[in-house]
């Protein structure tokens, strides 16, 4: 497993944490680093596409920056009391996938009060639903060129660091 997909899944909980108890949220994310050691991380649902296209448009993503590896995370609704904030790192080059999950608690009023530690597990990566986004996808030349569009114009709008080698 690269050091990049360790170091992620150590800070995606921590910004999961700070989303949830700091401010009251919790997104559908997604981040990926490159070769570089550049990471960009933004919210899924700022996309504003259906589910078949955000799945094209972040494996266009992966794959057009050479990402080595990329999580994507998300708020699981059990029941209306028990709720998880899971999400998984995938790595373009093991087999296996860190998963992470923590229970949230919420309050009468429905807010987070409560996170408790994430708990990492390993598992098969081609268990996880969204584990293909390394897998190379044909797109017609018009697609590819809406999403690089939309990449640019979203680059200035998301977060981006680069992770120390």
């Amino acid at each position: 497993m690269h050091l990049f997909a360790e170091n992620l899944a150590v800070e995606i909980c921590t910004y999961y944490r700070n989303l949830a108890l700091a401010h009251g949220v919790i997104p559908k994310v997604f981040t990926m680093v490159n070769s570089e050691g550049d990471q960009y991380l933004f919210f899924i649902d700022d996309l504003g596409m259906d589910d078949s296209k955000a799945s094209k448009f972040l494996t266009y993503i992966v794959q057009a920056h050479d990402a080595v590896c990329y999580a994507r995370g998300t708020l699981v609704i059990l029941d209306k009391t028990q709720q998880l904030i899971e999400f998984a790192v995938i790595d373009k080059d093991d087999d296996e996938a860190i998963v992470c999950s923590a229970e949230l608690t919420r309050d009468m009023e429905e807010r987070p009060i409560g996170l408790s530690e994430f708990e990492k597990t390993l598992a098969p990566k081609k268990t996880i639903y969204f584990s293909g986004l390394f897998e190379l996808q044909n797109l017609s030349a018009d697609l590819l060129e809406d999403f690089q569009d939309l990449w640019d114009e979203m680059k200035g709008k998301i977060l981006h660091r680069t992770m120390g080698l």
